[in-house]
């Protein structure tokens, strides 16, 4: 979307949420999990940057920042050194506790937690449910945090109407499920006209994990899901953005998504030796989270060719893979066992013996992988000998 000419824009905000930090990514390995996990916080970052470079008057953080009410520390001293490096005078930042990290007795976000302790001045949470917040001309934030993981209360319900003659710039953030969104009967539900109903400028919303509008027609004051600021599953529709938010003199509102991840979850099928070699001709794997489920029967020759170019993109342990993060499932990967042995003339008659006898044996055994990675092998011993 684009924005009204700058000399008409009074308001600027960044709308951010559900970075998930401390996020844990247990079907992955341990060092592609250690990959994942830090992504969540190098993104922070990426977003404080952002709103350097738009020059917003106020960044909104809206819930569900820890994966967690009470995070391990390493986690919140690094978001507190992370801020403590901007030198912001004029730039507020609010932190809301969303559903995964509630505002309860000993969480990260009570007054008594050392993590307060450790915040710039200008980095405020959203500690109360009346939270009301005066913001540059003629503007206001009103936040509700939340108190539990689940609930059925609309928390929208608690910020106050516009009263007759009000004419600031009202703005609200929460954070729950509205009522389109799957399963928002236990995770705090919001009306979809809340922003219409409360008399907001814009509602900044946080829990869906891709970038939406509410109502998707646009025909109200804003209601925008940023998404994820970088993917945490491979279902997730349109995640890797923050909401650039611009506010004109006549309270009309626009918004940009603003890319900020690094990772793209991707997943691939591939069934014929063409669409692996085109997947290894690609130049941005490196930034990829790719599940790739090989489903193919090959020759021995092309058996050859596709461990190969596999090995290419998952690296060994002396070399880094092409892929960023890979996830293989090659269960669907097997070796035409039929036609090896005219591939292995050049061996000794015994081990040609062993070829016919492990042929039949890759047909009767439930071990059909082990007995095609030996077949391998004795055909890599031909083609070495050959040589």
């Amino acid at each position: 979307m684009t924005h009204a000419a700058e000399d008409d824009i009074v308001l600027k905000l960044l709308h951010t949420a559900d970075w998930h930090l401390g996020r844990r990514f247990p079907r992955f390995s341990a060092d592609q999990e250690l990959k994942l996990t830090r992504a969540r916080l190098e993104a922070l970052d990426r977003i404080l940057l952002a709103a350097e470079r738009f020059a917003v008057d106020a960044v909104l953080c809206a819930g569900d920042l820890f994966d967690e009410p009470c995070p391990a520390q390493m986690w919140w001293e690094q978001v507190a050194t992370c801020l403590q490096k901007r030198k912001w005078k004029n730039r507020p930042l609010f932190l809301l506790p969303g559903n995964h990290d509630p505002l309860v007795t000993e969480s990260v976000w009570a007054k008594e937690h050392k993590f307060r302790a450790l915040l710039p001045e200008w980095a405020h949470v959203v500690d109360r449910e009346g939270f009301e917040f005066t913001l540059p001309n003629n503007a206001v934030l009103y936040a509700v945090p939340c108190f539990s993981k689940a609930g059925q209360r609309d928390p929208t319900e608690a910020i106050p109407t516009r009263a007759h003659g009000d004419d600031r710039i009202r703005i609200g953030m929460v954070h729950g499920s509205t009522f389109d969104a799957k399963d928002w009967q236990t995770n705090f539900p919001i009306a979809v006209d809340a922003a219409l109903k409360r008399g907001l400028d814009y509602l900044a919303l946080g829990d869906t994990h891709g970038f939406r509008f509410i109502p998707p027609d646009r025909k109200q004051p804003p209601t925008i899901y940023p998404g994820a600021p970088e993917p945490t599953a491979f279902d997730e529709k349109d995640p890797g953005y923050v909401a650039v938010v611009f506010i004109n003199r006549q309270r009309r509102t626009t918004v940009n998504p603003e890319r900020v991840a690094r990772w793209t979850w991707e997943e691939k099928d591939v069934t014929t030796m063409d669409s692996l070699r085109e997947l290894a001709r690609r130049l941005d794997l490196g930034d990829r989270v790719l599940r790739l489920r090989v489903d193919m029967r090959v020759s021995i020759r092309e058996y050859e060719e596709a461990e190969r170019i596999l090995e290419d993109l998952e690296g060994t342990p002396a070399r880094h893979g092409r892929v960023g993060v890979l996830a293989l499932d090659r269960q669907g990967f097997e070796l035409e066992t039929s036609t090896i042995e005219a591939d292995c003339t050049d061996l000794p008659d015994v081990l040609q013996s062993a070829i016919r006898r492990l042929q039949k044996l890759a047909a009767e055994t439930d071990k059909r992988p082990t007995v095609e990675r030996a077949l391998y092998h004795l055909y890599r011993l031909s083609r070495k000998k050959a040589s």
